[in-house]
C-alpha cells in the first residue's frame, strides 16, 4: 500500500509528490499526460521561470523527483477511486488497482473553447484565457474579446484599461449587458459588435475574425474565457462536495468534504474564491500545502493515541 496515490502530474501534483519524497513516503503519481496549458508556448509569474516552456518545467519536475526512491511516476489514467481514509482503491484503465492511505486529487480542469470555426484550434496559441498570464505581451496590440457572457465584458473593460487603447468586444450575438457597463465600454472606447461570429482565421499576431454578414476584424490578439469542466469525476465519485460552479471544494489546508482526500490546482479552491485560479505558480503551492498538511496527518496516524 502507499502511503499516497497523487492523481495528476501538472504542477501542483508533482509538486505534491516533491513534498512527499522529501518526507520519505511511498508515493505514487498516476500521470494521464494532459494538461492545460499544453497549448502555450510561455507561462508566466513563475518566479526564476517567467517565459519558460511549461512542458519544461514539468520535465524538470519529473526528473527532480527522480531523486527519491519512495516516490513512482507512472503514465496512466484513473477510472474509479473509492474507499475510505487509511484504505482507498484506485483503478487504472490498464485494470491495474493500487491502494493508498491518503489521495491527492489534482486532475485540473478542462477548456471548451466555443465551436466557433477556427477557435479551438488557436486557444492558447493567439486567443489567450488570461491577460494576467498573456495581457503583458498584448500590450499595444490590437485586441478582440470573444464571449456571450454579460459578466465576460468586464474582460474588455480590463484589457483596455491595462493593455490596449483598441479593443473590441464580439458577443457572437446579441447580448444584454448593464447599463452601468455600457457605458463604462463607451467612455472606454471599446467598440461592441453582436454580429454572430462565422470563423477565426490567421496565425498568432494576426488574426482575423470574420462576421456571419461579411465584415472582418483583423486583430493582433483575441480574448476568450472559454467555459471548463472538470477533466475527471474522481472527486464526485468520492462523494466529495462540488461547488456550484464544478470545482471541488476544499478548506485552507486543501482537504476536500472526504476524510484523506485533498485536491490542488484549478480543480478545486476555496467557497469565498470567485474563480480558481489557473495559474502554475498557484497550482504548484496548491500542491505544497496540500502535501505539507496531509504529511502531518499521516504522521499523527502512525503515532496513534497519545
Amino acid at each position: 500500500m502507499y502511503d499516497v496515490i497523487v492523481v495528476g502530474g501538472g504542477p501542483a501534483g508533482l509538486s505534491a509528490a516533491l513534498v512527499f519524497g522529501r518526507q520519505r513516503r511511498r508515493v505514487l503519481v498516476v500521470d494521464g499526460g494532459r494538461v492545460r496549458n499544453a497549448p502555450a508556448d510561455e507561462m508566466h509569474m513563475y518566479l526564476s521561470r517567467d517565459g519558460f516552456p511549461p512542458s519544461e518545467l514539468l520535465a524538470l519536475g519529473r526528473a527532480e523527483l527522480a531523486a527519491y526512491p519512495t516516490v513512482e511516476v507512472r503514465a496512466g489514467s484513473v477510472v474509479t477511486a473509492r474507499g475510505a481514509k487509511e484504505d482507498f482503491a484506485v483503478e487504472l484503465a490498464d485494470g491495474t488497482v493500487e491502494r493508498a492511505r491518503r489521495l491527492v486529487l489534482a486532475t485540473g480542469q478542462v477548456d471548451e473553447p466555443y465551436r466557433i470555426e477556427g477557435l479551438p484550434e488557436r486557444f492558447g496559441r493567439g486567443v489567450f484565457h488570461c491577460p494576467f498570464c498573456h495581457g503583458w505581451e498584448t500590450t499595444g496590440k490590437t485586441l478582440a474579446v470573444i464571449t456571450r457572457e454579460p459578466a465576460e465584458a468586464m474582460l474588455a473593460l480590463y484589457v483596455a484599461d491595462r493593455f490596449s487603447d483598441d479593443v473590441v468586444l464580439c458577443t457572437d450575438g446579441p447580448l444584454d449587458l448593464a447599463d452601468g457597463v455600457a457605458k463604462k465600454l463607451g467612455e472606454r472606447g471599446v467598440r461592441v459588435v453582436s454580429t454572430p461570429i462565422a470563423r477565426l482565421t490567421g496565425e498568432p499576431g494576426a488574426l482575423e475574425v470574420h462576421f456571419a454578414d461579411g465584415e472582418v476584424l483583423a486583430r493582433e490578439a483575441v480574448y476568450h474565457r472559454a467555459p471548463t469542466r472538470q477533466h475527471a469525476s474522481l472527486a464526485a465519485g468520492l462523494g466529495c462536495e462540488i461547488l456550484p460552479d464544478g470545482t471541488v471544494r476544499v478548506d485552507e489546508l486543501q482537504q476536500t468534504t472526504v476524510p484523506g482526500v485533498a485536491a490542488a490546482g484549478d480543480t478545486a479552491k476555496l467557497p469565498a474564491v470567485p474563480d480558481a485560479v489557473t495559474l502554475v505558480s498557484l497550482g504548484a503551492a496548491d500542491g505544497v500545502r496540500a502535501a505539507v498538511w496531509m504529511e502531518g496527518d499521516l504522521f499523527r496516524s502512525d503515532l496513534g493515541e497519545i
